[in-house]
């Protein structure tokens, strides 16, 4: 237990929090998340307009944004089992491993696909953000909230890589889109031969433009020196630049990341 003691009277800050007669016990990460969630939220409430609630067209381009692509291997026996996960001291979530052995590689794809086992609490007390279907992002946003993939299940995504760029290309083109989940498993992959897939699927609608945040975070990873001698790399990812970042939509930026993109890809096949 740490105590901050300042003399009598003084208030005890530590592993227990009271609630009346209530005692429950909470882990240090859990206090510290908790602290910075009440900084932010006093932080932003002290300028009224942070708080401007988005249009209709920014709230439904969100809701596009972070809409995961659901596979259909095994979906329902995999939804059953990640029922009856016990969250463990750290609150992550994970499948014993005679279980998780038990699944075909598909039913596995499905299931990191749909589940991501690692906690890692985040402070949600962030302002809307204004005009977000005019804007191509620096980043992905989150795909599982509070939750990452953990090191099986990056490790997966790297062992079968081959398979599941397969499993994902056989779902964009008969869904015309990818979700979220779809976009993070394509980074962390490195997954550089689907650019010419993301191009065709992003020119059915124009609409998805993190398929082009994808596209710039590729070419970023793998040094692509044209881009990284870019304006919209500077604006982007450097020093000055935070994970809200973006270029403001227009055709101009539009057609540079795709052109920019083909040229890297173009180069990365020689």
């Amino acid at each position: 237990m740490i105590v901050l003691h300042q003399g009598p009277g003084s208030y005890y800050f530590g592993m227990y929090w009271f609630y009346g007669n209530f005692i429950q016990t909470i882990t240090m990460k859990t206090v510290c998340s908790f602290l910075l969630c009440l900084i932010t939220i006093i932080s932003l409430a002290q300028d009224e307009e942070v708080w401007k609630p988005a249009s209709k067209e920014s709230e439904a381009y969100h809701e596009y944004r972070i809409k995961p692509t659901i596979p259909p291997y095994g979906l329902a026996k995999v939804k059953a089992l990640i029922a009856r996960i016990e969250a463990d001291e750290e609150d992550s979530e994970v499948l014993k491993p005679a279980v998780y052995s038990s699944l075909t590689l598909r039913e596995k794809f499905t299931y990191h696909m749909i589940h991501a086992e690692s906690y890692s609490q985040n402070c949600d007390a962030m302002p809307p953000i204004q005009d977000e279907h005019k804007k191509i992002f620096a980043y992905v946003p989150d795909a599982f909230d509070e939750y990452n993939w953990s090191k099986r299940q990056i490790n997966f995504f790297l062992a079968h890589r081959d398979s599941v760029t397969a499993f994902m290309s056989e779902s964009i083109r008969r869904t015309k889109r990818a979700g979220v989940n779809f976009k993070h498993a394509i980074i962390e992959m490195n997954a550089k031969e689907m650019i010419p897939l993301l191009i065709q699927t992003y020119n059915l609608t124009k609409k998805d433009y993190d398929i082009l945040t994808v596209l710039m975070q590729l070419m970023k990873d793998n040094q692509y020196e044209p881009f990284l001698k870019s304006a919209s790399y500077k604006k982007l990812y450097s020093d000055n630049s935070d994970y809200q970042s973006f270029l403001h939509y227009n055709k101009g930026n539009e057609d540079l990341i795709i052109k920019r993109a083909t040229d890297f890809y173009n180069a990365s096949k020689k």
